[in-house]
This record gives structure tokens, sequence and C-alpha cells, in this order.
């Protein structure tokens, strides 16, 4: 991987945490949230990248290496 694209990626996760902590202390500012649930805002974007993932593994015929081998 080029180091000019692995800094774009770098920055591009930073920026996004930034963001995500930013909107994160807004919405504690305007509404009274207990902690868990902020804590639940990351785990249901983790939860989502988890399911778009393997979704599209079973749905990909080209991922099925395992298919075409002979035994």
């Amino acid at each position: 991987m080029p180091l000019d694209k692995l800094v774009l990626i770098l920055v591009c996760v930073i920026v996004a945490a930034g963001a995500t902590v930013w909107l994160g202390v807004l919405l504690l500012a305007a509404v009274q949230v207990p902690f868990a649930g902020l804590a639940l805002i990351p785990a249901v974007l983790v939860a989502y990248v988890v399911f778009r993932v393997i979704a599209q593994r079973v749905g990909n015929a080209e991922e099925d290496h395992y298919d075409r081998m002979e035994k």
C-alpha cells in the first residue's frame, strides 16, 4: 500500500473519530442521556459494519474459494 493512501486512510479515521466524539458531546449537552445510551451508539455502528461484511461475504460467489476445491 502506498504511503499516501495509508496517510489518507489514517486522516479519514481520525476525522471520523473526532466527528463522532463531537456529535456525542453535542448530544449529551442537548439531552440528558445516561452514559449507557451514548455507549450504545458505537456498539450499534460496529454491529452494523459486521453485519454488512458478513452479508457481503455470504452473498458473493467469488468468496467461496473452498467450493471449487476438489476433495
